[in-house]
């Protein structure tokens, strides 16, 4: 197979703040290497600890000199990096860490390299490669080293100054007192919420005792709200940026987005691409969790592993996308699923033609805060901008969404098709009938609760509509973030009713999609009433 080219990965390596300098490193003269340029030469001087190639010399890839050369820019204390399972990217850390604890370009004495991972075994998966290169060195480089395997794992260095690299768990109270000189946060997006970001607090805070850097790695975490997903939206000054992440809504077996994640498989550095190909293949024939799990660790996307809970998968409601010339005609009669919004949070509209199986819909936030501050807050970083710019979203009234003015703002939406019915929350029957009367509507309302009995019945109703092909949409970037934080909570008897995976999550556009489908989908089911013919007796 021809390998092709691997578009560059998006970077934002941030500005040096002003503060006093640090003693360490010392600034380059002229004519002498940079931290980067020794780290890469020294890299490539160990020997391969594991795997089809051990024992061949290191020769690092296009995309590992760039990381190398980000993370050690004096600009930077913060490097991360996030690529698909097996391209090298703990290994890469580990020969780093070396580095950094012989001194090669830190000349400070009793450096202090911190393996950190969500438990003890994640990091020892970074201190095993450390060994490793240790026992590739010459002997007489092998002896300044003592291994320590007990209950603490530490690797000291005698020579130049000395130096200890020791493993730690995600508990931030074990470091306070610390002064390390590189940390290497392993696997980060798969770290408790609340006790990794107390042990990565922990840690930032004594990289600035003696200029040290962080290291953050992972595969991508699952969703925007995780705080590995933050460092990379909203890097802050100081910090490399560098994710191998193709874009949302491809095959999982499509060859030139999995070169994107797994830049590393057209340079012999771990699986190849014929091997991610039978692999996504596979992923997409058993489905479910398997597939989420590839495109997640495999594919280095941002989607959820877990499906056991979930509305509809990544996959599934991607398989009810068509392109806008393939999107079916506004014909027969228009279902309207509303959701209400509260005070602060989105309302949604959804519409549905059961005849041919099209679906749209819209949101609308309050003007205040803006959409980029709103998405900020929620942890979507600028989604809700390019929402808008899609014209799939939009504002309307200052601190609220008006009911009445919203309603009628929809119906113009509508365009003049003809709306059979519109379908809403019952528990919200005094908003519903003072907007339908502010916006002059004269149609039928079918009221419906989102609760065990309800719900049930229209969550199933839609997974089977959907399922079966009966619903249609463009491509749609509301509802593809509305269906990531939709999941459903089932009761003993196996009924389910529609909840949000995360606080912050915004799944109004889907509660109205299945109202919508739903309704459309029990009118298509009824029997067609046909006239009988009179009898004169």
């Amino acid at each position: 197979m021809t390998a092709r080219p691997v578009p560059m990965p998006k970077k934002r390596t941030g500005r040096k703040t002003d503060g006093p300098t640090a003693s360490f490193p010392l600034p380059k003269k002229s004519g002498e290497k940079s931290a980067a340029e020794i780290a890469i030469a020294f890299l490539e001087t160990l020997k391969i600890p594991e795997g089809p190639k051990a024992g061949q010399p290191l020769k690092l890839a296009k995309f590992q000199k760039q990381f190398v050369a980000g993370a050690l820019d004096p600009a930077n204390m913060v490097a991360v990096l996030s690529i698909g399972r097996g391209n090298s990217k703990t290994a890469t850390a580990a020969g780093i860490a070396l580095g950094s604890l012989m001194g090669a370009w830190d000349k400070q004495p009793k450096r202090e390299i911190l393996f950190a991972a969500r438990n003890r075994d994640q990091a020892k998966t970074a201190f095993n490669f450390l060994v490793g290169f240790i026992e590739s060195l010459p002997k007489a480089k092998r002896e300044l080293f003592t291994v320590r395997r007990g209950s603490r794992l530490e690797v000291e260095y005698s020579g130049n100054g000395g130096g200890l690299a020791r493993c730690i768990a995600a508990d931030g109270r074990s470091i306070l007192g610390g002064a390390p000189t590189l940390a290497i946060l392993d696997e980060r997006a798969a770290w408790e919420r609340e006790k990794g970001d107390m042990l990565e607090n922990a840690i930032l805070s004594g990289l600035g005792k003696r200029n040290g850097k962080a290291l953050i790695i992972s595969t991508s975490a699952p969703d925007d709200a995780n705080t590995f997903s933050r460092w990379m939206d909203e890097p802050p000054p100081g910090t490399y940026v560098q994710e191998h992440r193709p874009p949302f809504g491809l095959p999982a077996d499509d060859a030139e987005s999995l070169l994107i994640a797994n830049p590393g498989a057209v340079e012999g550095i771990g699986a190849s691409v014929e091997w991610l190909q039978a692999q996504a293949r596979r992923a997409i024939a058993r489905g479910g969790s398997a597939l989420s799990s590839f495109r997640n660790l495999n594919r280095n996307e941002r989607v959820s592993t877990e499906d056991r809970s979930v509305l509809v998968t990544v996959d599934e409601w991607l398989s009810a996308e068509v392109a806008p010339d393939a999107l079916p005609a506004r014909e027969g009669e228009c279902i309207l699923g509303i959701d209400l919004g509260g005070s602060r949070s989105m309302s949604a509209a959804a519409f549905y033609w059961p005849s041919t199986g099209r679906l749209e819909a819209v949101g609308t936030f309050p003007a205040k805060p803006g959409l980029a501050d709103r998405g900020a807050s929620d942890g979507v970083s600028g989604r809700y901008v390019e929402m808008q710019e899609r014209g799939e979203l939009f504002t309307l009234g200052d601190n609220t969404v008006p009911p009445g003015p919203w309603l009628a703002e929809v119906m113009k939406i509508a365009d003049g098709a003809s709306i059979a019915c519109i379908v809403g929350d019952r528990f919200r029957h005094a908003e519903f009938v003072e907007a339908m009367a502010a916006a002059s509507l004269r149609v039928p309302f079918i009221w419906r609760g989102f609760g065990w009995k309800d719900g049930s019945e229209d969550i199933e109703r839609f997974r089977r509509a959907l399922f079966d092909g009966h619903v249609k949409a463009r491509p749609t970037l509301l509802l593809r973030s509305a269906f990531s934080d939709a999941i459903t909570l089932v009761d003993p008897a196996g009924n389910h009713k529609l909840a949000k995976a995360r606080s912050l999550g915004r799944i109004d556009a889907v509660a109205a999609t299945v109202l919508a489908v739903a309704e459309g989908a029990r009118r298509v089911a009824r029997p067609v009433k046909t006239a009988r013919a009179a009898i004169w007796a």
